[in-house]
């Protein structure tokens, strides 16, 4: 028993990690793909979905996404919002694993038929 239950402890706690790191990860990236959302609307700017994308992550991250940042490029014709942080870690000590999570898409604009 001694030599199987720090095994079993220590699979517990990487499931456990994984679960953290795999939730951070979808913070994060449906904070980017609201943002993108609120970004690509008619008439709507880069610091709308940045805004959004901020929004979502106040509400939802809490602890388990530390110190997210958003970071907001346009082309014009495309927007993409990448949401970045860290999860949560399990062991003291040791920092979290960085989270990277982007989404992109086309901004919706007025186009006459014929023209491109």
């Amino acid at each position: 028993m001694a030599i199987v239950y720090p095994v079993v402890l220590l699979a517990a706690i990487a499931v456990i990690q994984a679960s953290m790191w795999y939730y951070a990860r979808q913070i994060a990236l449906t904070a980017a793909r609201e943002g993108v959302t609120a970004a690509r609307a008619y008439q709507a700017s880069p610091a709308d979905g940045a805004a959004r994308a901020r929004e979502v992550l106040g509400r939802t991250a809490g602890d388990s996404l530390r110190f997210p940042a958003v970071t907001v490029g346009s082309t014009g014709e495309r927007i993409r919002i990448q949401v970045s942080g860290t999860a949560q870690s399990m062991i003291p000590g040791i920092p979290g694993l960085t989270i990277t999570q982007s989404a992109s898409g086309p901004v919706e604009r007025w186009t006459v038929p014929g023209e491109g």
